[in-house]
């Protein structure tokens, strides 16, 4: 039991509940407005040379870097701080981005607007994970984090489609700039009125471990002291404990795919004839599909657990993304893009719902920074990749591949290190738990 003053579960705290998903759905209209409009138009109006593919994935890689090193600051941050004062930093750093775009001379101009976007990513999408995490219950993480993501990235396929009509529109600059000025402004607004600070539920549900065990004990990491330093519990997260370190590693292939939806599904499409608002209805539709799904993606692993969903999802999101470049027509990549959208969306809720299950409430938002780290340097380690294999190749097929067989490898890999940890269903002896 928690202080009855701070109940857990999501209809006891669902005003707040509802608060985090409408920051979070405001979070992904922020990066969504980068991901289809601007790679698409990078040669025609930002001047980045035809077949310049390094180049053109230097600011996914600049992105990932920053947002991965934000994450692990923003969930050490918040248990200091709390997690609105964090939020809301992450808001005031965004101010600028949409004004950079419209007045940009030349690429490095969007790779500097794309680096405070990763830190407003990994500030703002961190914390409203972690808060929601904060006031809901165990059985309900699944959930959580299927709401959670389906509310983000439901707003990265809606920005997307709205950027794109807005481009053609008003022109991209201006287009950019209206939209993302709407949205960082009223973002700040809400966080600044009406969310609280959940930091204070995750206190109360660590004092209530040490005073009872819970019914389903977690299977949490060994040998990890009660208040673990920084580099402690970045060991258990990514050498010491062989079940997050599977997890880690899905994370960080797993946005492999997300590196190559932003930068090069695109530029293949518009390439293969496409145009631009076609191209914003077929990479909106591995979004949709991504979001729409979690509502009962991660509501299956509050019931059926999290490994087989990981597992399988990491399977078929690569089997999607090696069917883009089997076919030649839009229904064909609309439908490819949507079996990867639902492989990830599979994946996506659980992976960090499996990191929840197994950290103590004590440092879980360092550990899942810990997690956010290392799944997002896979933006920069996969926009390098999939640049490389492109610019080796001269192919952009070639990217496609790269990423699909990395998926495979990645999920064999959770296969055989990982193991199920929804405590109901894989719970610790209770002498292991007192």
């Amino acid at each position: 039991m928690t202080d009855t003053a701070l109940p857990l579960g999501i209809r006891e705290n669902l005003t707040q509940f509802v608060h985090q998903l409408i920051q979070v759905l405001l979070v992904g209209f922020a990066i969504g407005m980068m991901r289809t409009v601007i790679p698409a138009l990078a040669e025609s109006e930002f001047g980045v040379a035809p077949g310049s593919f390094m180049l053109l994935t230097a600011f996914v890689m600049a992105f990932g870097l920053v947002k991965s090193v934000m994450n692990f600051v923003a969930g050490r941050l918040s248990e200091r701080i709390g997690r609105k004062r964090v939020l809301l930093l992450g808001w005031v750093i965004a101010l600028p981005i949409p004004a950079m775009i419209w007045a940009a001379p030349n690429w490095g101009w969007i790779v500097a607007a794309t680096v405070l976007l990763g830190v407003n990513q990994g500030l703002c999408w961190s914390m409203t994970q972690t808060a929601k995490l904060d006031i809901t219950r165990a059985d309900q993480r699944g959930l959580t984090m299927g709401l959670n993501e389906f509310s983000g990235y439901v707003g990265v396929a809606l920005a997307g489609v709205v950027t794109a009509y807005a481009a053609e529109a008003m022109g991209a600059r201006l287009g950019l700039l209206t939209f993302g000025m709407l949205v960082v402004v009223l973002a700040l607004v809400l966080t600044l009125v009406w969310v609280r600070d959940t930091l204070p539920w995750a206190k109360a549900e660590t004092a209530a471990h040490k005073i009872s065990v819970p019914k389903d004990p977690p299977r949490y990491p060994t040998g990890v002291s009660d208040r673990p330093s920084t580099a402690e519990i970045f060991a258990v997260m990514s050498w010491r404990d062989k079940r997050l370190v599977a997890i880690s590693q899905a994370g960080l292939v797993e946005k492999f795919v997300d590196a190559l939806v932003w930068v090069i599904l695109p530029v293949f499409l518009v390439a293969h004839g496409a145009s631009l608002t076609e191209m914003g209805w077929i990479v909106g539709s591995y979004g949709f599909v991504w979001g729409g799904s979690q509502l009962f993606t991660g509501r299956l692993s509050d019931h059926v657990g999290r490994f087989w969903p990981n597992v399988l999802g990491m399977w078929i999101c690569g089997a999607g993304v090696a069917l883009i470049v089997l076919g030649d027509s839009a229904v064909w990549w609309s439908m490819s893009a949507g079996i990867a959208g639902f492989g990830m969306a599979l994946l996506y809720p659980n992976l960090g719902a499996a990191v929840a299950d197994i950290t103590p409430p004590a440092w879980r938002g360092s550990a899942i920074g810990v997690y956010r780290f290392w799944r997002d340097l896979g933006y920069g380690i996969g926009a390098f990749g999939l640049g490389l294999a492109a610019h080796v190749t001269g192919a952009l097929e070639a990217a496609f591949w790269f990423v699909a067989l990395s998926m495979a490898a990645s999920g064999t890999v959770l296969l055989i290190w990982g193991e199920e940890t929804h405590p109901r269903l894989n719970p610790a002896t209770r002498a292991d738990a007192e």
